[in-house]
């Protein structure tokens, strides 16, 4: 497989940062990279660029920082509620995903990818006060909670009357088995010799 040496001109996810020069596939460079102004081939021209690169990356992440910090201070004073609609017992009709938590955010002015938003084992599917963790930037993350209450009064389950009702229609419906049949006598079985 044929690979190329590219440099970056802005930054790619999963692969580098602008002013970086990376190694990837020939046709990953000739066909997404630099019809998409992200990268360019590595010459004699293009390496006296890298310092201005290198520069202006060096800008950028500290802008981000700062910004990652200043949305951290924001975060810490944001108090998230969803109110979800529940069934008998409390039980949830659906869940609490980080596409509702980056849209409840956004109500409260962040707007942050909820590709950033990390939920410990999955989607939220109980009442309660729960923890997501949030990357902001790559120094920076931070632990976000937020309570998930019933939109509508809870009923409390009736198992007691279902138990009750169920052992009713056991003993009416129930019928006993059958005795086995005797053999008689007379009749040996085939193991028995």
């Amino acid at each position: 497989m044929a690979f190329t040496e590219v440099l970056l001109i802005k930054p790619v996810d999963g692969l580098g940062a602008e002013g970086e020069q990376v190694r990837v596939r020939a046709g990953f460079a000739r066909n997404f990279l630099m019809p998409q102004g992200m990268a360019l081939p590595v010459n004699r021209a293009n390496t006296k660029y890298v310092e201005a690169l290198k520069k202006a990356r060096e800008a950028r992440e500290a802008r981000d920082l700062d910004a990652a910090k200043a949305i951290e201070t924001k975060l810490a004073t944001i108090n998230l509620v969803f109110a979800v609609k529940t069934g008998e017992g409390g039980k949830m009709f659906g869940a609490i995903s980080t596409a509702e938590i980056s849209s409840k955010l956004a109500e409260h002015g962040l707007e942050i990818e909820r590709k950033r938003i990390h939920l410990g084992q999955g989607p939220v599917k109980l009442l309660g006060k729960h923890v997501c963790s949030i990357r902001l930037h790559g120094s920076v993350m931070v632990e976000q909670g937020f309570e998930v209450v019933s939109e509508n009064p809870i009923e409390p389950v009736a198992e007691a009357a279902e138990a009750e009702e169920s052992d009713r229609h056991d003993d009416k419906g129930k019928k006993g088995r059958k005795p086995r049949k005797e053999k008689p006598e007379g009749k040996k079985s085939k193991k028995a010799e």
